[in-house]
């Protein structure tokens, strides 16, 4: 059976036209994205009370979406560890809001500048790492600190889970923006991204697993 694909293009139109005309809130897909991958990554483990995830964000949507999994992940008990690579005052709308909840619940979040030896030390605890660093949205070359924190990522050699896509992939042509995470698993949102399938994007997105968020099936049917 040959699963459908669409360009970054596409998938952002898609997404527009549910928040603007259906008024599906944008808040309530990135509930859902993240709620998705949490669900995925806690497929992957055998011993909850021995497993550590370590959530790594960017400042972009994609954030978000990693800040709704590490909350999923932490309400299923889940040893948790959450990044930001950069400031979180540049953090914006639906990722500013779920940003927020985790600060008022509490939760630490770490604000990453640049590779140290506590930053190491977390990564080698770790068993699982989940990449929301970019989104589909990304079309420019990767530079410090996101490209060293990634190349560590994919040095460490855990297990990735990937937000969508592998940050530093193009969606569209599957060329690299310089370095890309190397995703164990891909769980990407209402279609695989053709990227996935063409260039370099086969050796960088691992197992795809597309997972539904909320986008009108008409709406859908119609990509």
């Amino acid at each position: 059976m040959i699963k459908k694909t669409v360009t970054v293009k596409q998938i952002q139109n898609l997404d527009r036209i549910a928040i603007e005309q259906y008024g599906v809130p944008s808040l309530v897909l990135m509930e859902n994205a993240g709620r998705s991958v949490a669900f995925e990554v806690l497929k992957l483990i055998k011993d909850r009370k021995q497993t550590e995830v370590d959530i790594f964000c960017g400042l972009g949507n994609n954030a978000g979406d990693g800040f709704v999994v590490a909350r999923h992940l932490i309400n299923q008990c889940m040893k948790t560890k959450i990044f930001i690579i950069g400031q979180a005052k540049n953090l914006k709308s639906d990722a500013l809001v779920n940003y927020q909840i985790l600060k008022r619940l509490h939760y630490p979040i770490k604000e990453i500048q640049v590779i140290d030896k506590a930053f190491l030390e977390d990564i080698r605890k770790s068993e699982i790492i989940v990449d929301a660093i970019f989104g589909v949205g990304l079309n420019r070359e990767i530079h410090d600190p996101f490209r060293s924190v990634i190349e560590t990522l994919n040095r460490s050699q855990k297990r990735i889970v990937a937000v969508d896509t592998p940050s530093g992939l193009d969606g569209t042509t599957g060329k690299i923006y310089g370095v890309c995470v190397k995703a164990y698993m891909t769980v990407t949102f209402s279609f695989i991204k053709r990227g996935f399938l063409k260039n370099q994007g086969p050796k960088y997105v691992g197992r795809i697993v597309v997972v539904d968020i909320g986008i009108p099936k008409r709406l859908k049917d119609k990509a």
